[in-house]
């Protein structure tokens, strides 16, 4: 439910004008999108497909999950598992300040603003339902729009052990919907390793 319908609007539109700077762009349906204003919709599309009644909380999280996220990139750290998961704790912080900012400006009360943030740091994943339902959602749109590339790019064992890593982070439900994908077949068969 959406307390006010233009204020939501306006924030989604803040969100993703911040997004439309991304410097990597991505092509859809023969078109090129700025790649995370192109994330960002999918993120919504598939939260509106999984839980078409979230709240409006949990909407303008997926909605900026990913905001600004070419500012801090991946080689600006070690690349190993410490590296990664500094790069990734960095993000969340990114997105949340970001997040936070965009929302007073478009005139949210703290309560909203901090709830959101919550959900973009992914603080008690696994006992609030909603941050769990964002992780879903995460998950799905890695692999629905993101894996096949993603797999093209490292060893099989790898992006088995990636799968099965994404597969505990999901849902009974969320694993029901990823299987429900009409993937590629050799993203199929890839999956279909993961979970064997």
């Amino acid at each position: 439910m959406i307390a006010d319908k233009a204020r939501f609007e306006e924030a989604i539109r803040r969100f993703d004008e911040a997004n439309s700077e991304d410097p990597n762009v991505e092509i859809a349906d023969g078109k090129p999108y700025p790649k995370e204003v192109l994330y960002a919709q999918r993120m919504s599309a598939c939260l509106g497909r999984v839980a078409p009644d979230a709240p409006e909380a949990l909407q303008l999280a997926a909605r900026c999950q990913h905001i600004r996220r070419w500012s801090i990139p991946r080689n600006a750290f070690t690349m190993d598992t410490a590296g990664y998961h500094k790069w990734r704790n960095s993000l969340k912080r990114l997105h949340a300040e970001l997040a936070g900012q965009i929302l007073e400006a478009a005139g949210y009360e703290p309560e909203t603003i901090d709830r959101v943030q919550q959900l973009l740091q992914k603080q008690q994943l696994k006992t609030d339902p909603e941050m769990q339902l964002l992780e879903d959602v995460i998950c799905l749109v890695f692999l629905e729009y993101y894996f096949l590339d993603f797999a093209s790019q490292y060893p099989e064992e790898k992006v088995i052990d990636i799968v099965q890593k994404t597969w505990r982070k999901m849902t009974p439900r969320g694993h029901q919907l990823a299987l429900e994908l009409d993937l590629p077949p050799s993203a199929q068969a890839l999956v279909a390793k993961a979970l064997a």
